[in-house]
């Protein structure tokens, strides 16, 4: 949980994924900040340097992702694989069928955090994700998005 007392759940991945990105920013990415605004700060004045003003704001940018992902420790941890139920919840595969264009796609619900368009993963929060959950394969839904509605038929779902 966040400083906001909600409830963020996260795949047993995702929580890997912020682990790591952790571990690199206070291991490699903090020193090695710390190390440019020294060499920055040698170069004399502070007021006209580009390169201490641009290496104090990617420093004020690790100390804030550190924070960030630090209140998230608390976070509601969630292996999919050990999931198995017939309806969709966070964490599922869900294969849909574009009922007009006919077209098919699979995405995986995931925390905000884990969220990449990209490779199908999309958040618990995005409209597709609230109004697939609780639904079973075969149920049609109506999607409201922001380009307009689509309806899907849910085909498949897996929990992996």
């Amino acid at each position: 949980m966040a400083a906001d007392n909600k409830i963020y759940p996260v795949t047993t991945e995702g929580r890997a994924a912020l682990d790591a990105e952790l571990k690199k920013l206070m291991t490699v990415e903090r020193p090695a900040v710390q190390l440019a605004i020294e060499t920055a700060r040698a170069h004399g004045d502070l007021k006209e340097n580009a390169e201490y003003h641009a290496a104090k704001e990617r420093q004020s940018f690790i100390e804030g992702r550190i924070q960030y992902i630090n209140s998230l420790a608390s976070a509601q941890v969630i292996d999919p694989s050990a999931l198995n139920y017939p309806h969709i919840v966070f964490g599922a595969t869900v294969k849909l069928s574009d009922v007009d264009a006919g077209t098919e796609v699979t995405y995986k619900i995931v925390g905000t955090d884990e969220a990449d368009v990209t490779k199908n993963k999309i958040s618990i929060g995005s409209p597709i994700a609230r109004a697939l959950i609780g639904k079973k394969v075969g149920d049609e839904v109506k999607v409201v998005t922001p380009k307009g509605s689509t309806a899907y038929e849910v085909c498949g779902i897996e929990y992996r």
